[in-house]
């Protein structure tokens, strides 16, 4: 059912279209920025345009070769089929700025279509769906001028448009402000690591110096296998030790798990052939994992949660990639018998405690952030889903 004063709408009735240009780092020209795809990264409209590649171009741009405010620009062609049609909105453009031939450049007919409206209405999922539909390519992707005309959408009134759009751009502003706070808090937890870890700044009441220590006095191997009725773990970059089930890749371990390894709570698990980019963490349930891992029993000279810790400390993580083993990168690994010769400056226990107390409050911050961008994030999107497709109206007399 059509909204009522809203007309079923073509993208090519309210927006001509322009792929972007050929060039080769050999051209000798005027020289001018460009955009490419490598610029949408995660972004959903661009104003700070100072970071942007120049190129020469050997022949003469002419004025549709050139962004302007308003403009709209998507990815044409990637390898990648989940960038396809990823948008880019430019809201204001003043000075000379060209876009690649992997891109399509949209600029909307404000007469018809309000240009941050359409920047909005393109991201939606059912207008996404139809770039998705419409593609075609073999070895690699494409998104075409003409699947781009044949969009079908309903359109408001410009005023109607407006609203929108400022209702939009207002809980954008909120998960913006609420991604720079997430920012912030993994900063702070960054310089807490680098300082507490490393003793550079002490914490009160704690003076006692720091002792020398092999990692194989403060950690023993766990070698115990046989416990094939144990839920299978994996050990994660950032998610630390977590169920094999929410990994979210297809699993392909050994039917017979007679050889993995078990892990206890207060257990260290850490990938044998990826230590060098600390990929390791504190497991928190009883369970088994690969024999690709190793597993470390604290002693009791050493936290287990302040090893989880430091054990993801950039100095360390370098000593971890010294160790180290293999012919190339894909082959590196450090079994027990380097990692327990490396030694580390370990504080007594109950700084331990405390250093790690800290850094789990940090923590603790970051995952309040996360989960509440992630609720901005969801809700943003139901409410696009319901505004963009007038199942929620607006009243266009509030301002």
């Amino acid at each position: 059912m059509v909204p009522d004063g809203w007309i079923k709408e073509r993208l090519g009735n309210v927006a001509s279209f322009k792929n972007g240009l050929n060039f080769t780092r050999d051209d000798r020209g005027e020289i001018v920025k460009i955009v490419g795809v490598g610029d949408f990264k995660d972004l959903s409209e661009l104003r700070n345009t100072s970071k942007l590649d120049q190129v020469q171009i050997s022949c003469k741009l002419r004025d549709d070769e050139l962004l302007k405010s308003g403009d709209l620009l998507f990815v044409r062609s990637n390898g990648n089929k989940n960038l396809i049609g990823r948008c880019l909105f430019f809201p204001e453009v003043e000075e000379k700025i060209a876009y690649s031939g992997f891109t399509i450049r949209g600029r909307v007919n404000t007469k018809k279509i309000h240009p941050q409206y359409a920047s909005f209405l393109v991201r939606s999922s059912f207008v996404k769906r139809q770039f998705a539909e419409g593609g075609n390519g073999t070895n690699i992707s494409n998104l075409s001028q003409q699947v781009l005309s044949e969009v079908i959408f309903y359109l408001p009134p410009l005023g109607e448009q407006e609203k929108i759009s400022k209702i939009i751009s207002t809980w954008e502003e909120a998960i913006k402000n609420t991604e720079a706070l997430v920012k912030n808090s993994l900063e702070t937890k960054h310089s807490l690591m680098l300082t507490l870890l490393t003793g550079k700044k002490r914490l009160p009441s704690f003076y006692k110096n720091w002792t020398q220590l092999k990692f194989g006095q403060v950690f023993k191997e766990r070698i115990e296998a046989g416990n094939s009725h144990l839920p299978l773990l994996s050990i994660t970059s950032d998610g630390g030790i977590i169920s094999r089930a929410d990994v979210g890749r297809k699993d392909t371990s050994n039917d017979d798990k007679s050889k993995y390894l078990k892990i206890c709570p207060g257990d260290i698990g850490y990938n044998t052939m990826r230590m060098w980019q600390g990929v390791a963490g504190l497991s928190r349930v009883e369970g088994i994992v690969s024999p690709a891992y190793t597993v470390l029993i604290p002693q009791a000279d050493i936290d287990p949660l302040y090893a989880a810790y430091l054990f993801k400390l950039p100095a360390l993580i370098h000593i971890f990639y010294r160790h180290s083993q293999g012919m190339v990168s894909d082959t590196w690994n450090l079994k027990y018998s380097n990692f327990s010769k490396i030694k580390w400056a370990i504080p007594a226990i109950d700084e331990q405690r405390a250093i790690a107390s800290i850094l789990a409050i940090a923590d603790n911050e970051i995952a309040i952030w996360k989960d509440q961008l992630a609720c901005l994030k969801n809700e943003k999107s139901a409410l696009m889903q319901q505004l963009l497709t007038g199942r929620r109206r607006v009243n266009v007399e509030i301002v």
